[in-house]
C-alpha cells in the first residue's frame, strides 16, 4: 500500500548541487512529517531534514544554509535541494513519512560526494 521512492542521487564533485525527490503514495500526503535521512557506511542513520504538514522545517546544523527541504502535496512529493556538498554529505539517502508514531520508508538513494 504505502510507497516512497527516492530519485536524483548520484555522483558530484565537492562543492557542486543535487536535488533529491521523494513520490509517495498510498498515504494521505498532507496529514504526514517528511523527512530525508541519512546513512553513511559503518554510520547509524540520522535526520538531514523534515518538514511538518504544516511546513515548519528542520535542518540538522550540519546541512544547516545548503540544503532546502520543500513539499508539494499536490504531487505528493518531498524534495531535497542540496548545494555546496561536502564529501563527508556522501551516504545513501532515505525518505521517511511519519504520523501518528508510525514511519514508512524508501529503499534510499546514493549520494557520492567526491573531493
Amino acid at each position: 500500500q504505502v510507497q516512497l521512492v527516492e530519485s536524483g542521487g548520484g555522483l558530484v564533485q565537492a562543492g557542486g548541487s543535487l536535488r533529491l525527490s521523494c513520490a509517495a503514495s498510498g498515504l494521505i500526503f498532507g496529514s504526514y512529517t517528511m523527512g530525508w535521512y541519512r546513512q553513511a557506511p559503518g554510520k547509524e542513520r540520522g535526520l538531514v531534514a523534515d518538514i511538518t504538514s504544516g511546513g515548519s522545517t528542520y535542518y540538522a546544523d550540519s546541512v544547516k544554509g545548503r540544503f532546502t527541504i520543500s513539499r508539494d502535496n499536490a504531487k505528493n512529493s518531498v524534495y531535497l535541494q542540496m548545494n555546496s556538498l561536502k564529501p563527508e554529505d556522501t551516504a545513501v539517502y532515505y525518505c521517511c513519512a511519519e504520523r501518528l508514531g508510525m514511519n514508512y520508508w524508501g529503499k534510499g538513494t546514493l549520494v557520492t560526494v567526491s573531493s
